[in-house]
């Protein structure tokens, strides 16, 4: 079989540059010590690049770049975004979020719903598959204690007004939060034109560093109630967890290898000319995408109408086939790997009304597509429409 071609960087950006696998071999054979814990040079050079990418990311988010200690790392988004719920929520709360979340705002905040008498009220999207920051606007009330929203959709890969809706918090008083799990590496934030106060990230996708790193980055006027406690490295006498950040919203050994591929990766995407030509390289192959599939009969698609204020992401149903079994024959018969079902996002899919049929079919662009890789996925779903229909004629002949 020919090589993969590989349409589900939503879920992962694969493959990793070159320069960023070699430099993680390299920096845990060389220096895989536990960082600031001991004072040995070893020890020394690992805690630098901690501390060198803590600095580099606070820069790259817009964060309070006088406080890059504020920057804080973690296992990924889902990690960061329990960290920031349960962290700013009490009993009696209330929080605004919206229909375009991920399973990893919208279970903690069920959870706090369910146990401890957290209210919550859900924003729907509208037909092209963007909130209305006036919607955020009235959903606020006076024990509204924070707003969190998607900044780009997993799903439908739209890109959310965050800048409005951050104006709108700060008027409010409302702390504003967002997931940037699909933006981060690929979209520009600036924390402090957007008005964010604290941001979640993930290191594995459009950032292009491993799996198991990524962490949250909260404003010098915002602080999170600890839920965690443990090692930290220093003042080892104190009975309890250190209030100050970075160890704060750190616990325990971090992961140095996921740390080091992302500071190649912030090198990377630099030799590159930055986000926007990834982005602008990205888009173009998603429009490329969009115009293929509106030629293919029986192709439903998403909120694509306009690619703009959009993500390389794209999902699609094709007429009388289940996702699941759309994605199969992309696998085996085509060597196409995407994603489908409801990408741990059902308030995605029952808005749109597919999660009754099991969600879609998602294909998502990354940095190392080509237009050939999307010329063979048009091919590909145009032949597997071709087959559904010859499918549905067969049944048709067989009942008369």
């Amino acid at each position: 079989m020919e090589e993969l071609i590989y349409l589900d960087n939503a879920a992962t950006s694969w493959p990793k540059p070159d320069e960023v696998y070699d430099f993680m071999v390299k920096f845990y054979r060389d220096c895989g010590v536990n960082p600031g814990r001991s004072g040995f040079d070893k020890a020394i050079e690992a805690g630098n690049i901690l501390e060198d990418l803590r600095a580099r990311l606070t820069r790259f988010f817009g964060g309070d770049t006088s406080n890059p200690e504020r920057l804080c790392f973690g296992y990924n988004a889902t990690d960061a975004l329990n960290l920031i719920i349960q962290g700013l929520l009490s009993p009696g709360d209330h929080i605004v979020s919206t229909n375009v979340e991920h399973n990893s705002v919208i279970r903690p905040i069920n959870h706090l719903v369910r146990d401890h008498g957290v209210e919550v009220t859900w924003i729907p999207f509208d037909k092209d598959g963007f909130v209305d920051p006036d919607d955020i606007k009235k959903a606020v009330k006076a024990n509204t204690r924070l707003v969190i929203v998607n900044h780009g959709s997993n799903v439908i890969g739209t890109i959310q007004p965050v800048a409005a809706i951050g104006k709108i918090c700060r008027e409010l008083g409302v702390t504003f939060a967002i997931d940037c799990s699909q933006t981060a590496g690929v979209v520009p934030i600036d924390m402090q034109e957007m008005n964010v106060d604290v941001l979640a990230f993930t290191g594995h996708k459009s950032l292009l560093g491993a799996t198991g790193i990524g962490g949250l980055c909260v404003r010098k006027h915002l602080d999170i109630r600890q839920t965690r406690s443990g090692g930290t490295g220093v003042r080892s006498a104190y009975p309890y967890h250190l209030e100050e950040y970075p160890f704060r919203m750190e616990f325990g050994t971090p992961n140095m290898v996921g740390v080091a591929s992302l500071w190649k990766a912030q090198e990377w995407i630099q030799k590159q000319g930055g986000i926007d030509k990834i982005y602008a390289h990205e888009m173009k192959l998603a429009r490329k995408l969009v115009a293929g599939f509106k030629n293919i009969d029986g192709v439903t698609f998403y909120c694509c109408d306009s690619m703009e204020n959009h993500l390389s992401t794209v999902t699609i149903n094709v007429a009388g086939l289940e996702a699941g079994d759309v994605g199969i024959m992309l696998d085996v018969d085509f060597g196409i790997a995407t994603r489908t079902g409801l990408h741990c996002a059902p308030l995605v899919h029952q808005q749109l009304g597919i999660d009754k049929i099991h969600g879609g079919v998602r294909f998502s662009i990354g940095a190392f597509n080509t237009e050939q890789h999307i010329d063979k996925a048009i091919k590909a779903i145009a032949e597997i429409s071709e087959r559904a229909r010859q499918m549905k004629q067969t049944r048709l002949q067989s009942s008369k």
